[in-house]
C-alpha cells in the first residue's frame, strides 16, 4: 500500500509552505497519521512535528442530455497537511 500519492501544489499550499512550514500531500484514504508521518520522514529525510488530515467527499454531478439523465461523481480523496520541524524544508520541484 503506497501511503503518499502526490504532493499538492496550489497557490494556497505554496503560501502555507512558505509561511508556516506546512506541506500538503494527497494520501491513501486508509492511511492514518502515524503512517503518513513515517512515510514523509522516509521519503524526504525530514522530521515531522504535526500531521493534520482532511477527508474530501466525492463531488456528485447530474447532467441533462438528449439521451436522458447522466449521473457521475469524482473520487473521494484524503489530504494530509504536514508541519515540519523548525528550519527544515522539502524541495517538491526537485523530483519533477
Amino acid at each position: 500500500m503506497s501511503i503518499l500519492i502526490k504532493p499538492i501544489i496550489t497557490e494556497k499550499a505554496t503560501a502555507s509552505s512558505e509561511a508556516n512550514n506546512c506541506y500538503s500531500f494527497e494520501v491513501n484514504t486508509k492511511a492514518n497519521k502515524i503512517e503518513i508521518k513515517q512515510a514523509v520522514e522516509a521519503a524526504y529525510g525530514v522530521s515531522v512535528e504535526k500531521v493534520r488530515t482532511i477527508n474530501v467527499r466525492p463531488e456528485r454531478r447530474t447532467r441533462f442530455t438528449k439521451t436522458g439523465l447522466q449521473h457521475g461523481k469524482t473520487n473521494a480523496v484524503k489530504k494530509a497537511i504536514v508541519q515540519l520541524a523548525e528550519g527544515e524544508t522539502i524541495d517538491l520541484y526537485a523530483n519533477m
